[in-house]
């Protein structure tokens, strides 16, 4: 249920302090036994998109798996109002400029290195207005937005004082957002594997193996993937099979699940 002291043009915290990180959460508490097991979520990008991809991510995914929604959907309001009564926690996608620019352009309002802090702040305001009840932002492209200081800095600083959370796609090894997001105490994580770059059952298979292997080095681990079918057919097998991942607490599995937000409070500062 949306929050009307948390609805307003610019989405401060509302007067009692609330900050939306925390009124639109799901926590999930992990099983007795299993709180220092290693964990991971999962964030499933570009729902709203495609009919079929939309479709296939609301029929076959665990309420632990985070949906970022784009900002071109159509009816966002009414899959935001499902997505929340069905328990996932949502995230918006903010289009940032690519290296590759304005070839490869991610859409409306994306967020500029040529622009000022203004432009970009008012770019951002608009985009925030698309939908509500979100408990943060990610990042959609942008390896060359998210390696400039100069633009990314004043936009974080702006998700900071809102009380969002900022997830980084894990798209671009040049992203300084997690050095930001430390400076100015933003709840922030990073997309450790990219789940279905090669959108293949196998190449899926093998890219959870590897994020199942970085829960285990670190104690938790997110990944990142698409709204495919492909995609939310083979995340939603395996969640419903936990003994794939005898090692790790897995979202949707019966050894304990971890939504985005629980990920935020326990990842350490960055570095």
């Amino acid at each position: 249920m949306l929050d009307p002291k948390l609805i307003e043009g610019t989405r401060h915290s509302g007067p009692d302090g609330v900050r939306p990180s925390s009124r639109y959460a799901h926590p999930r508490e992990l099983p007795a036994g299993k709180k220092d097991s290693p964990i991971i979520a999962i964030v499933i990008g570009g729902l709203g998109i495609s009919a079929s991809g939309t479709a296939d991510a609301f029929a076959k995914l665990p309420a632990s798996v985070a949906f970022a929604m784009a900002p071109y959907g159509a009816d966002l309001e009414k899959l935001a109002d499902r997505a929340r009564a069905d328990a996932h926690e949502l995230l918006l996608q903010v289009p940032m400029e690519p290296f590759e620019y304005p070839d490869n352009d991610p859409g409306p309002q994306t967020l500029l290195t040529s622009l000022t802090a203004e432009q970009n702040t008012d770019r951002l305001h608009w985009l925030m207005s698309r939908f509500q009840g979100y408990v943060g932002l990610i990042s959609y492209m942008g390896a060359k937005f998210t390696a400039s200081e100069q633009g990314l800095a004043p936009v974080l600083r702006d998700v900071a004082k809102r009380g969002l959370i900022y997830v980084d796609d894990g798209s671009s090894a040049r992203s300084i957002a997690g050095q930001i997001a430390g400076a100015n105490n933003l709840p922030y994580a990073k997309a450790d594997v990219v789940l279905d770059t090669v959108p293949t059952p196998v190449e899926i298979d093998r890219a959870l193996a590897r994020l199942e292997m970085k829960a285990r080095d670190t104690g938790f681990a997110v990944g990142f993937a698409t709204a495919q079918p492909v995609t939310s057919c083979r995340l939603g097998e395996k969640s419903g099979r936990a003994r794939d991942f005898p090692d790790a607490d897995y979202n949707g599995g019966d050894q304990g699940e971890v939504v985005v937000t629980s990920f935020t409070a326990r990842a350490p500062a960055p570095e």
